[in-house]
């Protein structure tokens, strides 16, 4: 179950707002009210984590599929 990051919204100008994590199902609908206080809230966008792999490709046949099919084309260059 993913965790949203809220924060609450001040109703007085340069009050600061307090930003509290919530585990929810990415199926449940954001929250409008903090869960204990009753403030209005707003849930943050925040960076999610990537993962990222390399990995190498089999060479591409020239003139196959326009130089990028792999040694399985099967383009009409082939025949």
């Amino acid at each position: 179950m993913p965790t949203y990051v809220y924060e609450t919204l001040p109703k007085k100008e340069g009050a600061k707002s307090r930003r509290f994590e919530v585990k929810q199902s990415m199926h449940d609908a954001p929250l409008a009210r903090h869960p204990e206080t009753g403030e209005p809230v707003r849930r943050v966008i925040a960076g999610g984590i990537g993962i990222i792999t390399s990995h190498s490709a089999p060479p591409a046949r020239e003139g196959c599929c326009g130089g990028v099919g792999g040694p399985d084309c099967h383009c009409a260059c082939d025949n």
